[in-house]
């Protein structure tokens, strides 16, 4: 619930940076106003991370000059005519106001300068189509033509026209993270215009890429369990991909395994996500160009596929009797995601902490150049020496510099 507002100028000049901000924005001489989630969380009582500023004016130059008045420095984002302007610790995004014009469903907009009505008109949902001025007498004065506050006051997310999630299907997506991060909910026509974007194949007109940046916010956020719930709710699932399985308590175990091996939440929920539907050799093939397509680095890309792929197995395998150089051998080379999402699915947690606490970090204190001190010539079976050292070393056999190097060269001299 929207927390009561007597003075929304106190509560904007309070903001970490306004006492600099304020001051350098009245010099521009142009009506600037705090946009955005910002105005948001204001009306909210919550602590506001971001700092989003409109100007009606020409932007770039706007914030050059904002730059040069706060001593910092400006970064220019010309394909939307934004910038971003640093000074210290202050960060500022800035942009002129503006509409915004699709040529097609999901093409990136065509962007024109136009009035603050106009601005706040394009934006993705009522309760980030706020605006509060900062500059003269309307200083604290709130601009809300589309009852974002109101939407605030009751908890809903509502579109502000019907051709939204058309325009920009990634907003599906941002929807369900609002729903729960803020704890709303979808207003009922924007949740029915949600359902029929995804029948109609939205978010097939956007790049993979753009589609990653959404669903890894969303997969980040704590509350994902509760958007992934949402994503099979409306359809969303299946509109992301056919193999996509959104179970919310798979997810929900998924990022609590995350936490105990140290993988990424977000891309082992994706990994649990892409495992939902799955089916050995055949499910991977299905699910990885998709998986490709998002745009993952590589190492990320890899990881999802491989604990996608390969989590289910390593559960069953890692509930059978194990010595330590097994499991370490069994895991040493599976992504920490792997492990999370086996643990989702079933593994023994205190194996698995077995191997997290200790047992991956166990290293042979020599190295194939002792060895080749000692006179064993350079060749493989130096590496298969040092390898077999290793398993005795796990499995408590050996303990100490000269163990493991008598060892090593006894080993190396039998297989020469």
């Amino acid at each position: 619930m929207a927390l009561p507002v007597t003075d929304l100028r106190a509560l904007v000049t309070a903001l970490p940076g306004m006492d600099a901000l304020l001051p350098a924005l009245a010099e521009l001489g142009e009506p600037s106003y705090l946009v955005g989630g910002a105005v948001r969380d204001v009306l909210r009582g919550a602590r506001s991370v971001d700092l989003d500023v409109a100007v009606e004016g020409d932007g770039p130059a706007a914030a050059r000059a904002l730059a040069e008045r706060l001593g910092g420095s400006v970064v220019l984002h010309d394909r939307f005519s934004t910038a971003t302007v640093r000074a210290g610790s202050l960060a500022v995004d800035l942009a002129g106001t503006r509409r915004e014009v699709y040529t097609r469903p999901g093409a990136l907009p065509t962007v024109e300068p136009a009035s603050l009505v106009e601005d706040l008109g394009r934006r993705d949902f009522t309760v980030n189509a706020m605006a509060i001025g900062l500059t003269g007498e309307a200083l604290g004065r709130l601009h809300d033509p589309g009852g974002g506050r109101a939407d605030l006051e009751t908890g809903l997310i509502r579109t502000l026209h019907p051709a939204s999630f058309l325009d920009d299907p990634t907003r599906l997506l941002r929807a369900l993270r609002y729903e729960s991060r803020l704890g709303f909910a979808l207003e009922r026509e924007t949740a029915r215009l949600a359902r029929e974007a995804a029948e109609a194949g939205a978010l097939s007109t956007v790049s993979g890429v753009r589609v990653r940046v959404e669903l890894m916010d969303l997969l980040a956020e704590p509350e994902a369990p509760r958007s992934v719930t949402r994503l099979a709710e409306l359809g969303l699932d299946r509109a992301l991909h056919p193999a996509i399985g959104a179970d919310a308590e798979l997810v929900a175990a998924a990022r609590l395994g995350a936490l105990e091996t140290g993988a990424s939440q977000a891309l082992t929920g994706l990994a649990a996500l892409c495992t939902g539907r799955l089916e050995a050799d055949a499910g991977r093939a299905e699910i990885a160009p998709w998986v490709a397509a998002l745009g993952l680095p590589a190492p990320d890309r890899d990881a999802v596929l491989r604990a996608a792929c390969r989590a289910h197995c390593l559960a069953k395998e890692l509930s059978l009797p194990l010595r330590p150089s097994e499991l370490y051998e069994l895991l040493q080379g599976e992504p920490a995601e792997a492990l999370a999402l086996a643990l989702a699915l079933g593994a023994p947690q205190d194996v698995a902490r077995r191997y997290t606490g200790g047992l991956r970090a166990i290293r042979l204190e020599i190295s194939g150049a002792d060895l080749v001190a000692d006179g064993v010539p350079e060749s493989p079976v130096v590496g298969l020496a040092l390898r077999e050292t290793l398993r005795r070393k796990l499995d408590g056999e050996l303990s100490g510099r000269e163990e493991e190097l008598r060892a090593a060269l006894a080993l190396a001299r039998e297989r020469r």
